[in-house]
């Protein structure tokens, strides 16, 4: 098949990442396109790409480029994975009798009337990464279940392994990390008052937390630090090209997002070793069971998370049966070539039932 992925992100993130993941696996047995807005994105895929302003949903020259695209390649399925390329995309499909299949990562309730023309009526297939994203998006009451399709996300555990030869010390004794961009709804300011608390209570701890990742809250975080008077234990080391050493070195990974999908960065962190802490955010209890592989509490409880990592960071039997059990979860349920297989399994049936339903 001829695959068109579209993204137009101004930075990396963990959708890009997703995005290069499927198109570089989908590409070993399918002709993949890209679509992109910025280089930050684009330099990152080996695959056939064109490069588009992707200004606005009403960027009519972008239309008009991306149209001239899909009929130059003949694509037949186009999946695009940014919310302000969903609209584009799928007046692009309209246009060009092209199924589209949008890839949603994050737990997203529609409520607004317009999204129902995005999501449903130029929409021909949605991917989700958890069971949560299809259950919520069930409750708009205009989207069938049959055009919904949960593909889990896959893990390259082969570049994983080749980016981690080299062992990295230990940043601190006992150390957390945490991943992303660096804005409110990944709550990392829950994550420093609870880290601070856990220090308040833990004063004898040698600990330190590391939050890898660029964004617009970054001064935010860096000032609460500083408040705190933790500045010292907190570490802004931006955004790693190669963050597994770091991971890899790392006793927990807490992932105290306000919403997500189902992460990259915690099953990366997790099949490096990582004990994992997280929040209640998405599908994360498709992957993580309270107390056997992980541990979930709710976003804004700092006395539980502190007491969480208090229980760690003291009891290291336990830290390290939690993180063997996450690592063997991650190796047993993800994977990039399952994960491809179902992709293009999806855009082969959704392009089969287009076909017969036009017919």
């Amino acid at each position: 098949m001829n695959i068109l992925f579209m993204n137009s992100a101004r930075e990396w993130g963990g959708t890009e990442k997703w995005t290069r993941m499927a198109a570089e696996a989908l590409g070993e047995s399918h002709n993949t396109i890209l679509v992109y807005r910025k280089d930050v994105v684009g330099s990152n895929f080996t695959i056939t790409k064109y490069r588009l302003p992707c200004l606005s949903e009403a960027d009519l020259y972008t239309l008009w480029q991306l149209i001239r695209i899909i009929n130059t390649e003949k694509v037949e399925a186009i999946i695009p994975t940014k919310r302000k390329d969903y609209f584009l995309a799928g007046i692009a499909g309209k246009l060009t009798g092209t199924p589209v299949i949008l890839r949603l990562g994050a737990d997203r309730q529609l409520r607004d009337p317009w999204q129902r023309l995005t999501y449903h009526t130029l929409t021909s297939g949605i991917i989700v990464n958890a069971e949560k994203i299809k259950k919520t998006l069930l409750q708009t009451g205009y989207i069938p279940e049959s055009k919904i399709r949960v593909i889990y996300n896959g893990l390259d555990t082969t570049e994983i392994d080749k980016k981690t030869i080299t062992k990295q010390e230990k940043p601190f004794p006992f150390t957390l990390t945490a991943l992303g961009r660096l804005t409110i709804n990944k709550g990392f300011d829950f994550l420093i008052r609870s880290f601070a608390r856990f220090l308040h209570e833990n004063p004898e701890a040698d600990a330190g937390l590391v939050i890898m990742g660029e964004g617009a809250d970054r001064t935010a975080f860096e000032e609460l630090a500083n408040q705190l008077g933790i500045q010292n234990r907190v570490r802004f080391p931006g955004f790693l090209q190669n963050p597994y050493p770091t991971l890899q070195a790392s006793d927990l990974f807490v992932m105290a997002s306000t919403n997500e999908g189902l992460s990259n960065a915690l099953l990366e962190a997790m099949y490096l070793g990582c004990a994992p802490v997280s929040t209640y955010a998405g599908g994360v209890r498709e992957v993580i069971t309270n107390k056997e592989n992980g541990y979930l509490l709710s976003h804004g409880d700092e006395a539980r998370l502190a007491a969480i990592l208090s229980e760690l960071y003291r009891n290291k039997p336990t830290r390290a049966a939690i993180a063997k059990a996450a690592q063997e979860t991650v190796i047993r349920q993800f994977s990039i070539p399952r994960m491809a297989k179902e992709i293009a399994k999806f855009c082969q049936d959704t392009t089969q039932s287009t076909e017969n339903t036009e017919t």
